[in-house]
């Protein structure tokens, strides 16, 4: 029985300008701001595509003075947010951009925070209380996302690990957030199927888990559903056959995922985020693979829950197994992987991996406790 005479506060994200071409709104925008000499912060693909170009040139052709750092790990490290610093400082610039995937994203957040913050970067590690250093103005941060997965354009965090141990440490401040979002589906059209899969189990993963973690949040798990919705109505079409109609639902619904998961994540994530650290493995990819056994591992105990699940996806049979088969088969249809082996894993790196997972971040709000031996057991049967 929940106890309403308990206060909760509920976070909505920042203001989110989503469409067809909503990018094109981005020189009006800083000229409104006062802003002039922007830092676009992005990885080494995106740099050389052209819809990257065309935004710059944009830019420039209005008067802009634009800096582009790009030097960046794909899952980043302590390294690339001190060269972004440092590249700001030194060409004087008066705002950051967030242009691209989760990577993108976490980098430029990192960046804001650097820029007057100048403690070790992981003293403001939100899991040991480093947001109490937080104090700071930051830098006018804008996000410009370019994948539909991690929702990182619409978050307070920025994941960011070490460059020795890769161990991942979380960067939280609400001043992390970006003032704005343009949120144009355009942007992933070029996106290759293999990326446009992974990101979007990603943002399966994270609706799924928001959904079911513990806690009572139903603002949160309300979104999650509809995001669950969304996704498994779109992502198949727009792997295979992408319009503007599947890339807006997989666009929002990654949004979607990201504020949800402010309730919390769970397994699945904890089972990835060893194999990025590790093997370097996408994080989308390593999510995509360990969903299905993940989901499985909850089902007992949380059966309305996944009721809720199959009726979001519109399964004949609405029970837990049936929702486990369906993302097997989502994997299947999406060209991704069904078991780790096929994503790298081996069986010596299954000890490392579970000490890993025990040690995430993630699992403590997973519906039921997991322990070293369940994460092992998983990773086994998934392997």
């Amino acid at each position: 029985m929940t106890d309403f005479n308990v206060v909760r506060q509920y976070n909505f994200p920042t203001t989110i300008r989503f469409g067809a071409g909503a990018v094109k709104e981005l020189p009006d925008h800083l000229t409104a701001q006062g802003l002039s000499r922007p830092l676009i912060v992005t990885d080494p693909v995106v740099a050389q595509l052209d819809f990257f170009r065309e935004i710059k040139e944009s830019l420039s052709r209005r008067g802009f003075s634009v800096e582009v750092f790009s030097d960046i790990h794909k899952n980043p490290v302590k390294s690339d947010v001190e060269k972004g610093g440092e590249a700001f400082n030194s060409s004087g610039r008066d705002c950051i951009i967030g242009l691209g995937g989760g990577a993108a994203m976490d980098v430029a957040r990192a960046i804001v925070l650097r820029i007057h913050h100048h403690r070790d970067l992981f003293d403001y590690d939100d899991l040991i209380g480093g947001d109490q250093y937080v104090t700071e103005e930051v830098p006018y941060f804008i996000t410009v996302p370019t994948t539909s997965g991690t929702g990182s354009e619409v978050g307070r965090s920025a994941i960011i690990s070490e460059d020795d141990t890769h161990r991942k440490r979380i960067l939280f401040s609400p001043k992390l957030l970006a003032k704005i979002v343009y949120a144009d589906p355009l942007l992933t059209m070029e996106l290759p199927a293999f990326v446009t899969a992974a990101t979007g189990m990603d943002a399966l993963t994270h609706n799924l888990e928001a959904y079911i973690a513990k806690n009572y949040h139903p603002m949160c798990e309300g979104i999650a559903l509809e995001g669950v919705s969304l996704i498994h109505q779109s992502i198949v079409e727009a792997v295979h056959q992408p319009d503007l109609t599947s890339r807006s639902k997989m666009m929002i619904a990654s949004l979607m995922g990201a504020v949800a998961f402010q309730k919390g994540l769970g397994v699945v994530h904890s089972l990835a985020h060893p194999m990025s650290s590790l093997l370097d493995t996408h994080h989308g990819l390593a999510n995509a693979v360990n969903l299905p056994y993940g989901m499985r591992f909850n089902i007992a105990g949380f059966e309305d829950k996944f009721r809720n699940i199959a009726r979001a996806m519109e399964l004949k049979e609405e029970t837990g197994e049936a929702v486990v088969d369906r993302l097997f088969a989502l994997n299947q249809q999406l060209n991704l992987p069904l078991r780790l082996r096929d994503a790298g894993v081996k069986q010596e790196h299954i000890e490392t991996l579970s000490d890993l997972a025990f040690a995430d971040f993630c699992h403590p709000n997973n519906p039921k406790p997991v322990s070293r031996e369940d994460f092992k057991k998983l990773y086994l049967e998934a392997l």
